[in-house]
């Protein structure tokens, strides 16, 4: 019988979800949600300086958020501490490992050394062979011992799904640590110990992790565990070809929720970053995503963020997303514009979003679309002002007003016979019609339908704002 693939992702909780980071639980769960297998979330905190539990909780509502739900966990390094203790002692009784008590500086020294000789810079076993009286000698000074893998001369070698044959040469690594000297497990230690106790059967992650492979690789063998099956995608990098950081602007899912960009739309497009779907399609659904999900397909090279992509593609969403349910996550950004959405009506506001979604690209946006339908928030801009300074723009605006006053009809039959009476009035047309009214109407001079903006402001309120240029 086949086994089921189990995969995870297993962040370390000492910063915000990095889209990168995110990017790789993406990968797994489609991964998994197309082979019918298990998604793992395991939190790699043993890092007790970095590591913080509002990191862990954030970490927890972002993926949720983007809806990539975990079938186990999660499973927190820090509370497995006693099965690294175990694995460590079997290495010992291997004689796999020794303890290390150079200090930070010593090794600092060694490795510049290394670096001034034009070698590649390793540890070269200082403590490897020491007799048992130095070993306490070094313990009498208040030295506490990390422990290193004795790294002999070999191959490493593994097959990558995504970049082929790999090879390392063992004698270029040098013997490395396992567990610290304050007792925490190294991230090669743990990592191979809990992929293996978690039964997890393919390994996919940033090819950042590369020369991290060869190192478990040897833990594998050391401990007598079959290796999960490697997959390594490319990084993403901002537009200048550097790995993607703060500096190129928004990084972490979170800044992302904060902007107004849709879970979907951020899931689709970081599902396009490097990966190639079937008939290069840009715009799938969650289930085209799974369905299409090959690692094969993914390409080597780095993929470049693109954030301006990724508000078009959040604007398509926005578009495509039903009214009700537009309206429902716009709501808190209303609130943080200053918008009491309980006291609007529900049936007026959804009108509103309605005509303005096809303007937005993100949610946040959404105070500066809609307040042209709240005379307490109405404010006439530079643009709309200057054009309204022409004697031939404010006689547009005055016609406008006058037919207004003096007609009784729907909205939707008064606008365009209103329109029509100016441009016969005033011999207006075009930008030289339609122009003056926006600007005067909704105080900019870009915005949605005039013709749908004027039926949900009505008559009344619309007279009330041309009033100044009627008088």
């Amino acid at each position: 019988m086949i086994k089921k693939p189990r995969v995870r992702f297993a962040p370390s909780p000492t910063g915000e979800l990095h889209v990168g980071n995110a990017r790789t639980a993406l990968f797994n769960w489609m991964f998994a949600r197309h082979s019918g297998g298990k998604f793992i979330l395991r939190i790699e905190d043993t890092d007790e300086s970095r590591s913080a539990l509002s990191y862990q909780i954030n970490l927890y509502e972002d993926l949720k958020w983007l809806g990539l739900n975990w079938d186990e966990g999660p499973h927190k390094q820090s509370e497995r501490l006693d099965i690294y203790k175990e694995h460590l002692q079997k290495l010992i009784e291997k004689d796999l490992v020794y303890p290390c008590y150079c200090t930070e500086e010593e090794l600092e020294d060694e490795r510049q050394a290394l670096i001034l000789s034009k070698r590649m810079p390793r540890y070269m076993g200082k403590c490897k062979n020491l007799t048992a009286d130095e070993r306490k000698q070094r313990e009498n000074e208040g030295r506490s011992p990390s422990f290193r893998f004795k790294v002999h001369p070999q191959v490493i070698e593994f097959e990558d799904l995504i970049r082929g044959a790999m090879k390392f040469e063992g004698e270029a690594i040098g013997d490395f640590i396992i567990v610290r000297s304050n007792g925490m497990p190294a991230y090669n230690f743990a990592v191979v110990i809990d992929d293996h106790l978690m039964a997890i059967t393919n390994v996919i992650r940033g090819e950042d992790h590369l020369s991290n492979t060869a190192l478990q690789m040897m833990l594998y063998r050391a401990f007598g565990f079959e290796p999960p099956v490697f997959a390594h995608h490319s990084l993403i990098f901002g537009k200048d070809r550097a790995k993607l950081s703060k500096r190129h602007g928004s990084v972490s899912v979170g800044e992302f929720r904060k902007q107004g960009i849709l879970p979907e739309a951020l899931m689709n497009y970081l599902g396009l970053l490097g990966s190639s779907f079937t008939e290069g399609r840009e715009i799938l659904s969650r289930e085209e995503m799974i369905k299409d999900f090959s690692l094969e397909r993914s390409s080597k090279s780095g993929a470049i963020f693109d954030e301006e992509k990724l508000h078009w593609l959040n604007a398509i969403y926005i578009r495509n997303c039903k009214t009700e349910d537009l309206v429902a996550r716009l709501k808190p950004f209303l609130e943080q514009a200053g918008y009491k959405t309980d006291a609007i009506n529900t049936k007026w506001l959804n009108e509103v979003i309605e005509l303005i979604k096809t303007e937005l690209t993100t949610l946040a946006e959404v105070g500066s679309h809609i307040d042209i339908f709240f005379d307490d928030k109405y404010k006439m801009t530079t643009e709309a002002k200057e054009i309204l300074e022409k004697d031939s723009a404010r006689q547009v605006v005055k016609t406008f007003a006058e037919y207004l006053k003096t007609s009784d009809d729907t909205p939707q039959k008064l606008y365009p016979a209103a329109i029509k009476d100016v441009k016969e009035k005033t011999n207006a047309k075009g930008k030289e019609l339609f122009m003056p009214i926006r600007a005067a109407l909704t105080g900019k001079v870009h915005g949605p339908e005039l013709d749908k903006v004027f039926a949900i402001l009505g008559k009344d309120a619309t007279l009330k704002r041309l009033k100044y240029f009627t008088a």
